[in-house]
């Protein structure tokens, strides 16, 4: 890429709204992702006997193992979440972008 392309791309209002969108919604997510594991770290640090409690009279599995697996759960659903959005609006703001710093 040239740089006078690079150049038209910095200078384009929409490529400054692009790395801001796309910031601001890794941001979101990371602490959301931060709150959730370390959450979960918390909780075995500090309530281990809650974590320990059984499900259910009778039951084997302790409340921790659902909450475990939340977690992962989580994770997957985030990441789905950023690739959906990168792969439609990201990409979409991206390929525009591209085009008008080709344009000229």
């Amino acid at each position: 890429m040239s740089e006078d392309v690079v150049a038209r791309i910095e200078a384009n209002p929409k490529y400054h709204d692009l790395v801001h969108k796309r910031n601001s919604f890794g941001y979101i997510l990371s602490v959301l992702m931060v709150i959730a594991y370390y959450g979960y770290i918390l909780l075995i640090a500090f309530n281990k006997e809650w974590l320990a409690g059984k499900l259910g009279a009778g039951m084997v599995t302790s409340i921790g193992i659902p909450l475990g697996v939340g977690v992962i759960i989580f994770t997957i659903i985030l990441t789905n979440i950023y690739v959906r959005r990168a792969n439609t609006e990201f990409d979409d703001m991206n390929a525009e972008i591209l085009r008008e710093a080709n344009k000229r």
